[in-house]
């Protein structure tokens, strides 16, 4: 996939020259590179130029990772996990972080809206590059795994999820890669039997 860090890396290069550079001459380039970042984009997942233009031009400042967080909820053995709507598939409830939130607020509010439950963050399970664990894709993102207290609350599904459970290791149901992958609920398994394991990075 080297063709997608170098199509994410001439994005942020381009979108930091054209916050920060002011010759004329130095602006073309740096549009030139963004065009070029676009080309690549498109010629390899099949998106329209149109499509890929408008998503890299909404990039404006210094260009950074998003951040995406991920509840993990336990009840008893089990994991909560939410189906999501667009997808037909399962997920630990969770999305891009709010600007305004910390990382704990968010997994908290998002599990509330997602799954109808109440709980309290109380540690940062893993901090991953989600590049590494994921199948590609043109944002850069990092992923945040917020271990939560289980409080209150009822399942309810929400306008984005049509489906809420707690599931057993063994018997999980279809997940959406691009937003929690085996791998990462067996982790988050491991760190539920065994709380003094350190938080997970990279």
């Amino acid at each position: 996939m080297k063709w997608l860090a170098w199509t994410q890396r001439l994005q942020a290069i381009a979108q930091t020259g054209l916050t920060y550079a002011k010759d004329p001459y130095d602006l073309e380039r740096y549009r030139e590179i963004r065009a070029l970042a676009v080309d690549m984009a498109a010629h390899h997942t099949g998106a329209s130029v149109e499509e890929i233009a408008e998503a890299f031009a909404l990039g404006t400042g210094y260009p950074t990772p998003k951040v995406d967080v991920r509840a993990v909820v336990f009840r008893g053995d089990e994991i909560l996990l939410i189906r999501e709507k667009a997808f037909g598939l399962w997920a630990l409830p969770g999305g891009w972080a709010d600007v305004g939130d910390s990382p704990g607020e968010a997994a908290v509010r998002e599990t509330r809206e997602e799954a109808g439950y109440v709980v309290r963050a109380t540690k940062m399970l893993a901090v991953l590059d989600k590049s590494r664990h994921h199948p590609p894709s043109l944002d850069y993102v990092y992923k945040l795994f917020v271990g939560c207290e289980l409080l209150g609350g009822e399942a309810r599904t929400s306008h984005e999820t049509d489906g809420v459970g707690f599931f057993a290791a063994d018997r999980l149901p279809d997940l959406e890669p691009g937003r929690t992958t085996a791998a990462e609920i067996a982790r988050m398994f491991e760190h539920h039997r065994d709380p003094a394991l350190p938080t997970d990075f990279d």
